[in-house]
């Protein structure tokens, strides 16, 4: 059976200052298209993965330009509905040395931000899908979008679909009076698969997370304190998930430590840690995560060490890639997987 995904979200422009400038210090910006469940749709397609990408855009040229980009990639578009008066977008700061990264939103009122339940035909987009993927962005930004969200999922649900969510916590983003675990939690039950960090586990299901604080990647962390973490959130979240956890621990702006963890029928696994010592854009990350937890499931059913081991490895190397997106193919993805190391090459 040839798998479809179908990912919503809102498209980004984002604009970064050049080099390591400040926000104050600059006055030009590098363009380019982003948004979490933008770069889960790219990453899937490059891996080789039937992808389709559905949210609301303007009619302007902005518009146009991206949907150019997401068609450059292989991602299906057409059934992107239009209407409202612009693209959102988010300006980001480089991080260095010890300085973190900045990012500063601009998307009240965008397109995506006033899509109201009802726009989109559910029915007619999935019944082609297999994979219905969503984060905890759009769920944030309003009830509306909240609303529009949970009608995809209940479809996705009653046509058979695979759900799976991106936890993705914006704490700016929240401000319509509802919290993240009163509005996440009914989608959350509909949904088979989770990713996300400690702290956004958190947020939803109460349970503190455990301080990841490997500072190589060869240094042994403490299993049991994450098989009680999963134990307790997995019984919170109805015990039928698979649950997987990025670990990251930023030494600086150019040296991470990253590895992940999955939970599923009582069992853990981790995969192999990697230290990350030239770090080029991090923005994506997480979301080049997720679509290799997709791909991999997809992939490798039945084998959850191995989806695992291909996330992990497709979130290394988008550290290494300038921009939102995850520009790898699932092949590159596989290399880094049995490689040794001492690879420099590819002849």
């Amino acid at each position: 059976m040839e798998h479809k995904i179908i990912s919503f979200g809102e498209v980004l422009l984002r604009l970064t200052p050049p080099g390591y400038l400040k926000l104050s210090q600059t006055n030009s910006f590098a363009a380019t298209f982003g948004g979490s469940e933008t770069n889960c749709a790219v990453s899937l397609a490059h891996f080789g993965l039937k992808s389709e990408f559905v949210t609301r855009f303007p009619k302007n040229d902005i518009a146009d330009a991206c949907l150019a980009e997401l068609r450059s990639h292989g991602i299906e578009t057409g059934n992107i509905v239009f209407g409202g008066e612009r693209l959102g977008l988010y300006y980001y700061e480089n991080p260095a040395s010890q300085r973190i990264s900045k990012v500063v939103y601009d998307r009240a009122n965008s397109s995506f931000a006033t899509l109201k339940p009802g726009m989109i035909d559910w029915e007619k987009i999935l019944k082609t899908a297999t994979w219905l993927h969503w984060s905890g962005i759009g769920p944030g930004l309003t009830q509306d979008i909240a609303d529009a969200t949970l009608e995809a999922i209940q479809i996705a649900k009653k046509l058979g679909l695979t759900v799976s969510c991106d936890l993705n916590y914006r704490k700016n983003l929240w401000q319509y009076g509802k919290s993240a675990q009163e509005v996440m939690r009914p989608m959350l039950d509909l949904t088979d698969v989770l990713f996300g960090t400690g702290s956004e586990y958190k947020v939803v299901y109460g349970v503190d997370p455990v301080p990841f604080k490997a500072r190589s990647a060869d240094e042994a962390i403490e299993l049991d304190r994450y098989q009680r973490f999963f134990e307790e959130t997995n019984a919170k979240a109805g015990g039928n998930k698979k649950l997987f956890l990025a670990l990251r621990n930023t030494l600086d702006a150019n040296h991470h430590i990253f590895t992940g963890l999955v939970y599923a029928g009582g069992k853990m696994i981790k995969a192999r840690t990697h230290a990350i010592e030239h770090v080029v854009d991090c923005v994506g990350v997480g979301d080049a995560f997720a679509a290799g937890m997709i791909y991999g499931l997809i992939h490798y059913p039945g084998d959850d060490a191995s989806a695992l081991e291909f996330a992990v490895a497709a979130g290394t190397l988008k550290n290494t890639i300038y921009g939102d997106f995850n520009l790898v193919s699932a092949e590159e993805v596989v290399a880094l997987m049995q490689s040794t190391g001492g690879e420099s090459i590819s002849r």
